[in-house]
């Protein structure tokens, strides 16, 4: 039952469609289903992350340190500036390349998310927030460490699950659609992507450093 409420959790936490949705859609469509679902499993390996870190209590030392959580939001708001300005520039691929993408491309693609998600203070807040719900996890010495330990593992995994399982559909969904579009709309649907993905890292970079001034 626990693993099925950190699943819906994870599903929750994935679902709204912002940069990283964008970003995933941009490259289902542009380089096919492998290379977008390896955008998206970079964000479930954060949310994981994270969702480790929340689950075990730990998650509020990032809460504590307004320094740490201002730098993030700045590094991932010029980051998503930055991809923004090379989806911007990027020509769309065709389907048929796409499906022969190098391995290092699709590493990439896992990387830039997964660093992005780590770099956004609001998803730690997130599992703080939803774990909290389901009961303080904070691990203790003594017997009942391990007995923790072992709770923490199916919320860990439900979590996982479930952003895993959005940008599998998410990508799926796209990659299938995207085959029967025109270059043209495929093009249109990118510099969207840009530009949408442009405003979240100017509105990121912006609140950071009005929290320095």
């Amino acid at each position: 039952m626990l693993f099925i409420k950190s699943m819906a959790i994870g599903l929750s936490i994935a679902a709204p469609v912002g940069p990283i949705g964008m970003l995933c859609i941009q490259r289902s469509l542009s380089r096919g289903f492998g290379y977008g679902f390896a955008t998206g499993l970079g964000a479930a390996c954060a949310d994981a992350i994270y969702g480790l870190l929340g689950a075990l209590g730990i998650a509020g030392i990032a809460t504590a340190l307004p320094a740490l959580s201002i730098g993030l939001k700045i590094a991932g708001g010029a980051f998503l500036l930055w991809l923004a300005f090379t989806i911007a520039r990027e020509k769309p691929v065709a389907q048929t390349a796409s499906a022969n993408a190098p391995r290092s491309s699709t590493a990439r693609a896992f990387l830039t998310t997964f660093g992005l998600t780590l770099s956004n203070p609001m998803t730690i807040i997130s599992f703080i927030g939803v774990f909290a719900a389901l009961g303080p996890m904070s691990l203790e010495s003594g017997a009942g460490a391990l007995s923790r330990w072992l709770t923490v593992g199916p919320m860990v995994a439900g979590v996982f699950a479930g952003s895993a399982a959005w940008w599998l559909c998410l990508s799926s969904v796209t990659a299938a659609v995207g085959k029967k579009m025109p270059s043209s709309f495929m093009h249109g649907i990118a510099r969207l992507s840009a530009l949408v993905i442009g405003v979240f890292g100017a509105v990121q970079l912006v609140a950071g450093v009005r929290y320095m001034i």
